[in-house]
């Protein structure tokens, strides 16, 4: 952590608690960079292969501050972009007193926890120092895993790789983030570093019209390879002559591409404590209930060494932990922060939203998951803490191979990816559609089959039919890093009983 910010916030918390009228003060400060590698390859046009290789930085303080006047409290936000100066706490400080305001939701900045920190140490020094050099041939790796991966295709006997057509596009992304924050209940300065390596490829292969997707999430540059690339491209060369299927409800297997991004458009959300406060959850008023299968268990866990979205303390400066959200299929646990949870314990109509009485059931709801998170990754000083996860793991009670959920299926449809996934009819309704974009295969006699034509089905169903129709779960997880998602999902093959398809209609023009 550069000693600058140490230093600024230091002092920036002296002449806050001295200035008149400020009764608590919170300073948060962060430096955060994005650098991006990104891809652009085509065997059978000209190109650079690697295009527009990337960073960008952003860095600033945020003050959240409470103002007491004539009229009572007041809580004010200011933010200042760009330095770490005594100008900077002062300009923010004037922007948090003239937007201050009277929230009677708001009791007060958050106190110590009960729990103590676990996290510390756990980045990598060689992301911080990566150098432009370093960033392109991180890049350059993924792309040659790919070309190497293609060369081993049998297609190669009878054609080129300028006649297979092939496309590789997407991106290596490396997050370094850095943070500090101290307050007037919370005492010293508090700070982490973190550092995050995602990739996200898809491939494409004209000849055959087929496509695949690789992914690939961790946080030290020595334990990152290429294999994204292979990945894409092994899938691409799988998946030519895909077949279509009609409309119907199929046993499926979802696969964790599809699984983390059902959790984390559909399910996740539902299990946020300001979902609950307004209503909004599709599992209101049933914590402590079961409410999936009781194969299923999810947790949240930010204080895990090696899981790619752990952080040593959250943006409020509260120690991050694992929160149970489903054990056994029961309802255990919420994501919060310190304002949702204070909040939810003096709201008069708490048990009806929840089901429970919060105050004998406080243990879940710790206030472990207050981020300010940025569009894209890092930690983002001019924004308040909002809830977000951070690792999201799902498991399940007797945890079994892909070969035996292949076979518990029999016949049916494998579903490798999917996007544009969103709830129907509200959140709280539960229902969702999706479409199958890719890596999707026909299921027969328990083993992969014919691969699914791409954009030829989409889901629609519930959240409540999938999780409460598992035939069983996958003993090993993947970590899955979604587009614009803040949280890493850990998550496994599910194998489902039934799952509700649509076929899309193909429109043609009369001529």
């Amino acid at each position: 952590m550069d000693d600058q910010i140490k230093k600024i916030i230091t002092a920036g918390m002296e002449h806050l608690t001295s200035t008149p009228g400020v009764c608590e003060a919170e300073v948060f400060a962060s430096v955060n960079a994005i650098l991006t590698s990104r891809i652009n390859y085509t065997s059978h046009l000209p190109c650079n292969g690697l295009e527009e290789p990337k960073s960008t930085q952003t860095q600033g303080v945020g003050l959240r501050l409470v103002f007491k006047g004539e009229d009572g409290l007041k809580v004010g936000f200011g933010q200042e972009t760009g330095s770490f100066t005594m100008d900077a706490i002062e300009s923010a400080y004037r922007k948090a007193l003239e937007g201050a305001v009277h929230d009677p939701d708001f009791q007060g900045l958050p106190a110590p926890s009960a729990e103590g920190r676990v996290l510390w140490n756990y980045h990598d020094e060689k992301v911080l120092t990566l150098s432009d050099a370093d960033l392109v041939s991180l890049g350059w790796k993924a792309i040659h895993a790919a070309l190497e991966e293609c060369e081993r295709s049998p297609l190669l006997g009878k054609h080129t790789p300028h006649e297979l057509g092939l496309i590789l596009g997407g991106d290596v992304t490396v997050i370094q983030e850095e943070m500090a924050i101290a307050s007037t209940r919370l005492g010293p300065v508090q700070d982490d570093t973190s550092t995050i390596i995602f990739t996200s490829l898809t491939s494409m292969i004209e000849k055959t019209n087929s496509k695949g997707s690789g992914w690939s999430v961790g946080t030290h540059l020595d334990d990152w390879s290429g294999e994204a690339g292979s990945m894409a491209v092994r899938r691409a060369l799988q998946s030519a002559g895909g077949k279509e299927i009609e409309s119907g409800i199929y046993p499926v297997i979802l696969a964790p591409q599809a699984v983390a991004d059902i959790a984390n458009n559909i399910l996740i959300p539902s299990l946020r404590l300001d979902m609950f406060y307004a209503g909004n959850s599709t599992y209101q008023g049933k914590l402590g209930e079961r409410v999936t299968s009781e194969l299923l268990t999810v947790y949240d866990n930010g204080s895990k060494k090696g899981l790619a979205g752990s952080k040593g303390i959250t943006c409020e400066g509260l120690p991050t932990g694992k929160t149970e959200l489903i054990t056994n299929g029961r309802l255990s646990g919420l994501l919060s922060n310190d304002y949702e949870t204070r909040r939810m314990l003096r709201d008069e109509k708490a048990q009806d939203k929840l089901g429970v009485d919060p105050r004998a059931w406080q243990k879940a709801l710790v206030p472990r998951n207050g981020f300010r998170f940025g569009p894209g990754g890092g930690r983002n000083h001019a924004s308040l803490p909002s809830i977000a996860p951070t690792n999201v793991v799902i498991e399940g009670i007797n945890g079994t191979t892909l070969d035996e959920l292949l076979r518990k299926v029999g016949r049916g449809i494998y579903v490798g990816r999917i996007w544009y996934t969103y709830p129907i009819n509200g959140l709280k309704a539960g229902d969702f559609t999706a479409t199958i974009v890719g890596d999707s295969y026909l299921i027969e006699d328990g083993k992969i089959s014919d691969p699914l034509k791409p954009n030829t089905v989409r889901i629609n169903d519930t959240i409540h039919s999938v999780l409460n129709h598992l035939l069983g779960i996958e003993n090993r997880q993947t970590g899955v890093v979604l587009w614009a998602a803040d949280e890493v999902i850990y998550a496994p093959h599910l194998a489902l009983s039934q799952l509700r398809m649509s076929k899309i209609a193909e429109f043609v023009e009369s001529l």
